[in-house]
């Protein structure tokens, strides 16, 4: 995939869970803030945490920043899976958001 290609595929996923944590917040009346800042995005929840979404253009990977953890996520075509064997980065991505806002969660790309 060229650079060009990544870059796209990240900004419609930062798009889309932009999008759905201002659904979360309309729907669910949950207090979520979303700030993007170029290929970062951050989501801040009530209680203060923190999440944090970001490219690494270099390496193809998205980045994903919790109280959990840290998490580097690849492209295979279909899906962003873990580097390390963890859960893939819409599973990891619903759980960090549901621990953070005290309710289910579910990110759908």
């Amino acid at each position: 995939m060229t650079e060009t290609e990544f870059l796209a595929l990240v900004e419609q996923v930062l798009d889309s869970v932009e999008r759905m944590a201002d659904d979360w917040a309309a729907e669910q009346d949950l207090d979520i803030e979303a700030n993007r800042s170029g290929n970062v995005l951050t989501l801040v929840f009530e209680d203060g945490t923190h999440v944090v979404i970001n490219s690494q253009a270099a390496m193809q990977e998205l980045w994903l920043a919790s109280r959990s953890g840290g998490f580097h996520y690849r492209f295979d075509g279909q899906r962003w899976n873990d580097t390390r064997g963890g859960p893939g980065f819409v599973d990891a991505l619903s759980q960090v958001c549901s621990a953070a806002a005290g309710v289910p969660l579910t990110v759908r790309l």
